[in-house]
């Protein structure tokens, strides 16, 4: 159902941005509007042509509502309808998004949906106001407006589209936009069920109250942390004398910050990315690999996924058989859970970023494997060669960013077959490993 659900929103907004209303021309190609739809509903950014300058207002609501599809997910849009308009919800519906966004069964589902809902426009509402405020200054109301509108729920949603042509570049020394935008990529790619958590959680401490947060949310609060803290002093070392070297100290600390939070899924930009150094290029695609977090709006393998790897390594090195973490064991299934998708998803990336060498083989294996990295964590950043890719491509990067959203497990599991034929297992032997 989530992958069937993706792929049909993924056509009709396809074929709703191929309607002439939609661009200044009056045209476009289906693989573009194919690719600039996939880009929209798997929120990653990724573009084949100018957003600003190739489609017209119509065109850019159409993608404004394909991002907020594409975020939220379409199950949960689905039900939500369905509860507006007083229809009942199946128990499977029940349990598809309960499964996308809490790792319980809560008894209140319309509750869990409302919440999601609420917060979703209260965190939008602060960013479109805050990055409304600022474009006043240089816009006229009804554009500035929009464009506040645009990035609050691009940013969210961790899309990475933007209405600039230079995406945000324009406002690279801004810490008004820049901790705007950070924030809302940040709280979109920790997913819902933290996100409501840690706010019970303050809300406590103001009380003098002490409220436990889950396993889960532990995790990712702390991988996150560590991620965007350790990433940002790497960046400023390995950039501040090449990418950032004609900039003031207040604007590398910004930009410094802004693109390593970017790359947990988002796309946006405020500095030119193809004057980056091999290193930071590389440290780019080990965070958009990682991605954000399960049941965020982001993609890549989940900050907990990466969790349970290093503790599962960790755990060997302390010779322990059990894989613990803050004083709790890990079940074996999340450990073998975590290897799949790994495996699954290094597998997918270097597949689609060797055919995409063989298609066009003139291109740089740097700027073709950061292009795949950022479509499968659903990231949005590139090099420059989007526009370059011929059909191949182009249609491989849609597969990927596809698989990034609804996840490369999700997507085993939609093709696989649905029960072993037989129940049986063989003699075991041992193979050597390493």
């Amino acid at each position: 159902m989530l992958a069937i659900s993706f792929a049909a929103a993924i056509f009709l907004g396809a074929f709703l941005l191929m309607v002439p209303i939609c661009t200044v021309s009056g045209r476009i190609s289906f693989i573009d509007a194919l690719f600039t739809s996939t880009s929209a509903i798997c929120v990653t950014g990724l573009i084949v042509v100018d957003t600003a300058a190739y489609f017209t207002a119509a065109g850019k609501w159409v993608i404004l509502l394909l991002i907020q599809l594409g975020g939220l997910g379409i199950m949960t849009f689905s039900t939500m309808v369905l509860l507006a308009a007083g229809r009942p919800i199946t128990i499977s519906d029940r349990i598809l998004v309960q499964e996308g966004y809490h790792p319980g069964s809560p008894h209140n589902f319309k509750a869990l949906i409302r919440n999601i809902f609420l917060l979703t426009a209260a965190i939008e509402g602060a960013g479109f106001i805050l990055l409304s405020l600022r474009f006043l200054r240089d816009e006229p109301l009804e554009k500035a407006l929009f464009s506040g509108l645009f990035h609050s729920i691009s940013a969210f949603c961790n899309a990475g589209f933007s209405v600039y042509s230079d995406n945000l570049m324009g406002f690279r020394g801004d810490i008004l936009v820049n901790l705007t935008v950070a924030n809302l990529i940040i709280f979109g790619g920790l997913g819902f069920l933290v996100i409501g958590e840690a706010g019970k959680a303050a809300a406590g401490l103001l009380k003098g109250m002490k409220i436990r947060l889950s396993l889960h949310s532990k995790l990712v609060l702390t991988t996150t942390t560590a991620l965007i803290i350790g990433s940002f002093f790497i960046f400023l070392a390995l950039e501040n004398g090449g990418a950032l070297g004609d900039l003031s100290w207040k604007e590398k600390i910004l930009a410094s910050f802004f693109q390593v939070v970017t790359p947990r899924t988002a796309g946006f930009n405020t500095i030119d990315l193809t004057t980056l150094g091999t290193a930071a290029v590389l440290l780019h695609m080990f965070l958009m690999f990682i991605g954000a977090s399960p049941g965020s709006t982001g993609g890549g393998v989940k900050t907990s996924t990466f969790g349970v790897v290093l503790a599962f390594i960790r755990s060997k090195f302390a010779a322990r058989d059990s894989v613990h973490l803050f004083y709790r064991t890990i079940p074996q299934n999340n450990v073998v859970r975590a290897f799949t998708v790994i495996s699954l998803s290094i597998s997918l990336v270097f597949l689609a970023g060797f055919v995409v060498l063989v298609s066009q083989p003139g291109m740089l294996m740097k700027e073709v494997f950061y292009e795949v990295f950022s479509g499968f964590g659903t990231v949005g950043l590139s090099l420059g060669i989007t526009p370059q890719l011929n059909v191949l491509s182009k249609a491989m990067i849609v597969l990927v960013m596809y698989a990034g959203r609804i996840g490369p497990l999700t997507l085993l599991l939609a093709f696989s077959r649905r029960r072993a034929i037989g129940k049986f297992e063989y003699v075991e032997e041992s193979v050597l490993i390493g």
